[in-house]
């Protein structure tokens, strides 16, 4: 069960699949109110640093991308994504889950990824209302 204090099960459990580390810069892109706000706390806990927002301006070790049906060009939002992104440094896109309003089809996701020289590796439930898909350079597993 979570508490104010730190991330629940759940949470833990989600921060194990996305493997972060204390130490790690983790860039956040299309925040908005209907964010999870436990899932963006237990990443700041998990990495003992603040999520950096979108005007952040140095190297980063990863990102974690709100993303919306309706929202931008998701292709050009990664091209962005990766322009402060260190090498090996892993994108999770997080999208509404089916049934959700604004859910984003796989699909679109893959797509979306191919064109911006990423592919998927793994999708899985990373909060109540959101699922994660991993991307990572083309060429790499993990």
């Amino acid at each position: 069960m979570a508490t104010p204090a730190g991330p629940g099960p759940a949470e833990a459990g989600v921060i194990a699949r996305l493997g972060l580390k204390a130490g790690l810069i983790i860039q956040e892109f299309g925040y908005d109110d209907d964010c999870d706000e436990k899932l963006r706390t237990a990443i700041e806990d998990a990495t003992g640093e603040p999520l950096a927002d979108e005007d952040f301006d140095d190297v980063t070790d990863g990102a974690v991308v709100w993303f919306r049906r309706d929202d931008d060009d998701l292709a050009d939002l990664l091209m962005d994504v990766q322009s402060l992104l260190d090498d090996g440094g892993s994108v999770w896109v997080l999208t509404p889950k089916a049934g959700q309003t604004g859910h984003v089809e796989p699909r679109v996701i893959g797509e979306a990824a191919s064109l911006a020289g990423l592919h998927a590796t793994s999708t899985f439930v990373a909060a109540e209302n959101w699922s994660a898909t991993q991307l990572v350079e083309k060429g790499r597993s993990k």
